[in-house]
């Protein structure tokens, strides 16, 4: 027997051994309907009918979430791990539907999920991006198992992402992966930032993008925070993408193209204030440069072959800079100088 039952307990107790309504009120500070209705349930009941009951309505027409909205937040939290502003825009885009970040976590407090683990930032971040599409970007390689491998490309300004599997990383596989960037990115593209990795510094790579009117800029080694926006693509692979598919599949090609769709054209970002990529490509269209222009400012004689190790490349940019300036001086010293013409 709880506290509350035992206190009506003794007000209808004490009732029942005065019959007197209003000395039992006083003395227990409570008014005559409160007195009135625990006497009732006593008779009907007994003491289980001091017990206090559900107020829940047994009808709720106008209630805020159906069960039908239920299963979708509790589905997009289990397959896809997001959290609460997430499922909002999923929600939003997906299935038209507009709940409130408070709501939202009513609905998983109450079905017991646990709450997201993040790991703690022990610095505040800093969010940079380049000012119109194509103006840089990065590519990278991920391994997924032995004979599989992630090419990704992803525009820094828009977050637009060209993906691929591939069973090798090589120089061969990489321009069949350029050739596919440059045609499935729907803007001209001004250079590209990879790491030292060999598939990318080979020679005839670099050479393609020269052709291309791409410039071509490998970061230093051991600074993977230059590429940070294709890593962090990477991570949202393995977590919404490879969790879910066997890496073996034959139909794994079809699955990452479909992964790739859903991502630039449905899935909401939140560096891009929940924002899809094509909706930030479609604001920014009267920015972006077309081809010709690109190519038209493309100057061949400025860019160098790259090479992979670091100190060397170093060295070669010194030795060729020095080149440039040498040739540019006797360039400046060859040409004939033109002297007014006098009449006589």
């Amino acid at each position: 027997m709880g506290p509350e039952v035992r206190q009506r307990l003794r007000w209808v107790r004490m009732y029942a051994a005065t019959r007197d309504a209003g000395l039992t009120c006083r003395r227990c500070g409570i008014s005559r309907p409160t007195l009135r209705l625990w006497t009732r349930r006593f008779h009907e009941l007994g003491e289980a009918g001091l017990a206090s009951r559900s107020r829940r309505p047994r009808r709720s027409p106008r209630q805020k979430v159906t069960a039908t909205e239920r299963s979708l937040i509790l589905a997009c939290r289990r397959s896809r791990n997001i959290g609460a502003r997430r499922i909002q825009i999923e929600l939003r885009l997906e299935h038209r539907i507009e709940l409130s970040i408070t709501t939202i976590n009513k609905v998983l407090a109450r079905a017991l999920v646990p709450p997201l683990r993040r790991p703690r930032r022990t610095l505040p971040s800093k969010r940079y991006t380049r000012p119109v599409p194509g103006d840089r970007v990065q590519m990278d390689t991920m391994k997924i198992v032995a004979g599989v491998y992630q090419y990704t490309a992803i525009d820094d300004c828009s977050r637009f992402r060209v993906l691929a599997v591939y069973p090798r990383r090589t120089a061969a596989y990489s321009l069949l992966f350029l050739e596919r960037v440059v045609e499935e990115m729907p803007f001209a593209i001004q250079r590209v930032q990879t790491d030292r990795g060999g598939e990318f510094m080979a020679e005839k790579v670099q050479r393609w993008l020269t052709e291309c009117a791409i410039k071509y800029r490998p970061i230093p080694p051991r600074s993977p925070h230059l590429n940070g926006k294709v890593e962090r693509s990477q991570l949202t692979d393995l977590l919404e993408f490879w969790a879910r598919h066997d890496p073996k599949d034959p139909e794994i090609g079809r699955k990452i193209e479909e992964w790739q769709f859903h991502y630039n054209w449905l899935r909401p970002h939140g560096s891009l204030g929940g924002k899809t990529p094509i909706e930030r490509l479609s604001d920014l269209a009267s920015l972006t440069p077309l081809h010709d222009e690109v190519a038209a400012n493309f100057d061949a004689s400025r860019e160098r072959l790259r090479l992979r190790d670091f100190r060397a490349d170093l060295a070669y940019a010194k030795l060729w800079a020095a080149q440039q300036a040498l040739s540019s001086a006797s360039a400046a010293t060859a040409a004939p100088s033109k002297s007014p013409s006098i009449s006589t």
